[in-house]
């Protein structure tokens, strides 16, 4: 998947970025920075996994465990930034690798059979329970991070059924996005259902950008109206 969704995997890269640094920003976001990863970072692995369907079953289960060590390296990381981020934090650690194990060895391989399943109506849907599902949990809690997880994964097979690059699917995306971190912004106490939301409208709308089509150019004739014009004169 190396050069595709350039702008998503920049985005991927920057929150990241700004996760490790959060002791010297600020711990206190930490636990959103890191459900917003959870959710991106979800998107990024079944977008780069689409062979799923062609290796399906106890060979497509064993080679995504296989592949799964080099991917735990960021999670590693941010773990040990959340321990140095502070007591207040320390526990953040325990919940992201938890999460991460129990995304990667069971939510990505079951889900990734289940979800090809599904219509996109009943992804759209799904990404709603799993949504609601998600602000039932507390911030910061293991449980919260996996269908975070849960979240990104269904995103991404909602976005590859859908149609990509599409300029009314990408304002749609974006303002939903908005929406949802104005509201966090404005009434805290639905942050935890709207950010959710609103990362992974977002992570919509990057990849959208990803693939952004250009203005199509009309095909003209060579010397523009007067060779246009000589053709209709030719007997």
């Amino acid at each position: 998947m190396r050069g595709e969704l350039r702008i998503l995997g920049m985005a991927h890269g920057l929150l990241l970025g700004l996760v490790l640094a959060s002791p010297m920003i600020g711990s206190s976001a930490l636990p959103w920075g890191v459900e917003a990863l959870f959710i991106i970072a979800a998107f990024q692995l079944r977008l780069a996994d689409r062979r799923w369907d062609a290796r399906a079953g106890l060979r497509g289960w064993a080679s995504h465990i296989r592949m799964a060590p080099a991917r735990m390296v960021p999670w590693a990381g941010t773990a040990v930034v959340a321990v140095i981020a502070g007591p207040e934090q320390a526990a953040l650690a325990g919940s992201i690798l938890t999460a991460v194990i129990l995304g990667e060895l069971l939510i990505y391989p079951i889900g990734a059979n289940l979800l090809g399943r599904l219509p996109r109506p009943g992804l759209a849907g799904l990404i709603l329970l799993l949504i609601i599902g998600c602000g039932l949990s507390e911030p910061g809690q293991a449980s919260r991070f996996a269908v975070a997880f849960a979240i990104g994964m269904t995103g991404c097979v909602f976005w590859m059924r859908g149609p990509d690059g599409e300029m009314r699917s990408t304002m749609i995306a974006t303002a939903i996005a908005t929406a949802a971190f104005l509201a966090a912004l404005f009434h805290p106490e639905s942050a935890r259902w709207v950010i959710p939301a609103g990362a992974l409208a977002a992570t919509l709308a990057l990849a959208h950008l990803s693939v952004i089509r250009r203005q199509p150019q009309h095909w003209r004739i060579a010397g523009g109206a007067r060779a246009f014009r000589s053709l209709l004169s030719r007997p």
